[in-house]
């Protein structure tokens, strides 16, 4: 016992602390993405429960504004009022199969007064990329529509260009260019309106149901951690060979894996040597 007392010493402790932040990091990063993983499940379980489910009343499901909860992302909400084409806005740097776009936002004001922002959809840049070439208008006078619910988007560096073009649909940062309330915490992807437009923007695609690779990457990051541990293990069996090489047992122990290692050569390596040694 007293040939591994060099582990006691103050160096290994050092690497043994090192080790250990690692593996905590490691930890982390996988706790991290099992979290992520969580969310994408629950994401999905929600897409699967109200996506294609039936159109209720905004205002059932919402019956105060800001009241939208995280459990109603994507259910179809229905009505039925007049679109406020006049305060159409635009919100920029919005891909679509590769292509640059932008989203069309257009407020829609209820029979019950209440104003509720649509998405209408996304439109392609046209020749000045500051703008797309043609918007395909809102069906006028009474109209009834049917949205997904979705939450307002952060804010994104940047903001609102001098043309009123925004970076992202921040509900309050509508309301300011709008001038008036808007339902403050959620906005609709545009299903259906009734009547319907002979044209209008590309509809949202359907969202996929896929984990991503969260739940694999906890695993590496574990693997990882452990794969300290087996260094570190490693190392110090390292310095005990180093240490005792004198010894007479260790120096048997070297020789049979020597052995070992000369019995596992093939037959391919013994021609590569050859051919090798021929050059």
């Amino acid at each position: 016992m007293s040939r591994w007392r060099f582990v006691l010493s103050a160096r290994w402790f050092r690497y043994l602390l090192l080790v250990l932040l690692f593996a905590a990091g490691c930890v982390g990063l996988a706790e991290w993405q099992l979290a992520r993983h969580d969310e994408k499940v629950a994401e999905i379980s929600r897409i699967q429960n109200n996506y294609d489910a039936a159109p209720v009343p905004l205002e059932d499901l919402l019956e105060e504004p800001g009241s939208y909860r995280e459990s109603d992302e994507w259910q179809p909400v229905a009505l039925t009022g007049e679109y406020q084409t006049e305060n159409q806005l635009l919100v920029r740097n919005r891909p679509r199969d590769g292509e640059s776009g932008f989203e069309v936002l257009v407020p829609f004001q209820a029979d019950s007064g209440r104003i509720f922002l649509v998405d209408r959809g996304w439109v392609p840049i046209g020749s000045d990329p500051a703008a797309p070439d043609a918007v395909p208008a809102p069906p006028e006078g009474t109209v009834t529509v049917v949205a997904r619910l979705k939450a307002g988007e952060p804010s994104v560096p940047g903001g609102t260009t001098s043309s009123g073009v925004l970076a992202s649909i921040q509900l309050s940062e509508v309301s300011r260019l709008l001038d008036e309330p808007i339902e403050p915490s959620a906005y609709g992807l545009l299903a259906h309106e009734d009547p319907a437009p002979a044209e209008r923007p590309l509809p949202a695609a359907r969202p996929e149901l896929d984990e991503g690779p969260h739940l694999s990457y906890a695993f590496q990051w574990v693997a990882f951690a452990l794969l300290g541990f087996c260094g570190l293990v490693f190392a110090i069996r390292q310095e005990y060979r180093y240490r005792n090489s004198d010894d007479p047992d260790e120096q048997r122990k070297a020789a049979a894996r020597a052995a070992r290692r000369t019995a596992r050569r093939t037959d391919a390596d013994e021609e590569d040597e050859l051919l090798d040694a021929a050059r």
